[in-house]
């Protein structure tokens, strides 16, 4: 009868166990948090040197739809833009927004741990992380899908050691909740946007960014040193959704949120608790 007595304990001990591994799965411990971008965030278009448009080009969204250039001043062919934010030019706007900029370009390029990638991006589906070329430079053919896995918190950033080249038609396509907002592409070069290409996230390059013509991009294209030349774009800058609303899987859906932060902390704090309690009184049993 001594040994079943002593068997029981460790019965609740493995049943306890199992449960805390049936919790453990939804703790985010090594979820990345978004990149600051502070006063920048208001621009959807920023460079370092000019502007230039050619064409019927749109800018705007909910974040802002600013355009700015420092130290640089000339924004041209600004006549055919239709904008819903300002026009900041060497000003001390545009100025701080280049310095933020900086901030958040360095943040991103010193993310880990990060995932190394090939070169090609398309045909491929990635799950919230940072990623980094295998050679350097990056490149999208086809179809590059973000699952968010139903958390719209989960941040995506791609790091490339020089340039970034989207093909023409390429598409940025995102499922289960992943936001444009969280999306980050941190560029050590140029950055090229094939023509009628579907781009999302916040782009910052060292240099100097194309989007060419017809190109469409849900985010930010932000230039810290070099030019931004748009042909035909449309520029949407929005905040993240956080409300959610129809709950599906394409680039407009949005889940749920899994769980916040502080109740994964407290999920894994009680599981823990239990584990420890269970261990302390098969312990006692058995002195």
């Amino acid at each position: 009868m001594r040994t079943l007595g002593k068997c029981r304990p460790l019965s609740l001990m493995v049943a306890l166990v199992f449960a805390a591994m049936l919790v453990l799965p939804a703790v985010s411990l090594a979820a990345q948090p978004t990149v600051g971008l502070g006063t920048a965030r208001s621009f959807a278009v920023l460079a370092g040197q000019t502007v230039t448009n050619t064409g019927a080009t749109t800018i705007g969204g909910s974040a802002g739809g600013n355009v700015g250039v420092s130290p640089g001043s000339a924004f041209t062919g600004q006549e055919t833009v239709t904008m819903s934010g300002a026009i900041h030019l060497a000003d001390a706007v545009a100025l701080q927004a280049q310095a933020d900029l900086g901030t958040a370009y360095d943040d991103a390029a010193g993310r880990t741990p990060f995932t190394t990638v090939p070169v090609e991006l398309g045909g491929t589906t990635l799950k919230s992380g940072v990623y980094v070329s295998e050679t350097g430079a990056l490149g999208l053919t086809g179809v590059l899908t973000l699952d968010g896995e139903g958390n719209s918190d989960a941040v995506f950033i791609f790091k490339s050691a020089s340039s970034l080249i989207t093909a023409s038609g390429s598409t940025v396509r995102l499922i289960n909740g992943a936001q444009p907002c969280h999306v980050f592409w941190q560029v050590t070069s140029s950055a090229t946007l094939g023509s009628n290409s579907t781009f999302v996230g916040h782009l910052f390059a060292l240099t100097d960014i194309s989007a060419q013509t017809g190109a469409t991009i849900h985010g930010q294209l932000l230039a810290r040193n070099g030019s931004v030349t748009l042909d035909h774009n449309t520029i949407t800058n929005d905040l993240c959704r956080l409300v959610p609303n129809n709950g599906g899987t394409d680039s407009g859906g949005e889940l749920p949120k899994t769980a916040t932060p502080v109740y994964d902390v407290l999920i894994l704090g009680v599981a823990l608790m239990l584990v420890g309690a269970a261990g302390w009184s098969i312990r006692k049993r058995l002195e």
